[in-house]
């Protein structure tokens, strides 16, 4: 799929040493013949290997076969320690320490920016006065069903860019099948995805859908146009009664997620466990 993806006109590449997919990432691009220059790539320090900031690149770049990475997140705020246990928030390597770390990876050009991911209002609060190094983006959960609209705001006016993983939702009814959605794709002859890829284009907010389908991965390299009053309209579905939610499984029936709780993490969000937050 990344071969397929870089040969149709992708040029940037998410991943994660936390997907064990690393190799196979850096065999696709191989296998393209796009040459590395032409194409971004991300990937993410895990939680295991907060300690571990240098080796841990060394060992994402071996993977995937590369000289350098062109983007270098913070997968998670939280930490685990050598025996896999969660670390709190006051324990060290809080992720200040840890973000100090990675700011050092610049130096050596093996690592052109960084950024984090999964972080809230409150943990950048903490982060950005004690950091050197701004962040160039912020890659959370966002789609119609959790604009994250407040983290949009308050990212823009620090000049952070967002990213948007699970952007379709996991291509879940509740989402794509939404009337709101479904007017505005037959209006212009579209797919839903194709609209909710033209409202995050709207909001400026970089978008990182997955698929396992050649049709899909080409259909969305087609986003539509989005007027203000359709952005509108699809900012409100969240608002709807039940509507408003996370579409990942991480979420805990005691209100955690990773051993940290909401309050920790900084996201409004209510205990629940079933992907339901308002």
């Amino acid at each position: 799929m990344v071969e397929y993806a870089l040969k149709i006109g992708y040029r940037h590449i998410d991943t994660a040493f936390a997907y064990a997919n690393e190799a196979d990432v850096g065999k696709g691009i191989r296998n393209s013949g796009i040459p590395r220059e032409q194409i971004y790539l991300v990937t993410k320090l895990m939680d295991i290997h907060h300690h571990m900031v240098q080796e841990s690149l060394e060992i994402s770049l071996k993977n995937l076969g590369v000289d350098y990475i062109d983007l270098y997140l913070m997968h998670w705020p939280q930490a685990k320690d050598s025996s896999g246990e969660i670390i709190q928030p006051e324990e060290s390597p809080t992720f200040v320490e840890t973000w100090k770390e990675m700011e050092k990876l610049l130096a050596s050009g093996k690592v052109k920016s960084i950024g984090v991911s999964n972080f809230s209002i409150k943990t950048l609060e903490i982060l950005l006065p004690q950091a050197s190094v701004q962040p160039v983006t912020n890659q959370v959960e966002m789609h119609p069903l959790l604009p994250q609209l407040d983290l949009l705001e308050y990212c823009n006016s620090k000049k952070i860019l967002l990213t948007a993983y699970t952007p379709l939702g996991k291509g879940k009814p509740i989402l794509l099948e939404h009337p709101v959605l479904k007017d505005i794709a037959k209006h212009k002859n579209s797919t839903t995805s194709q609209v909710i890829l033209g409202w995050f284009l709207k909001k400026g907010v970089i978008a990182i859908p997955k698929s396992g389908n050649h049709g899909r991965l080409e259909e969305n390299l087609s986003p539509v146009s989005i007027t203000s009053d359709e952005e509108a309209k699809i900012d409100a579905i969240h608002r709807e009664p039940g509507m408003h939610r996370s579409m990942c499984g991480y979420h805990g029936e005691d209100g955690k997620v990773f051993g940290w709780t909401y309050e920790q993490l900084g996201w409004p969000f209510k205990k629940g466990g079933n992907g339901v937050v308002n």
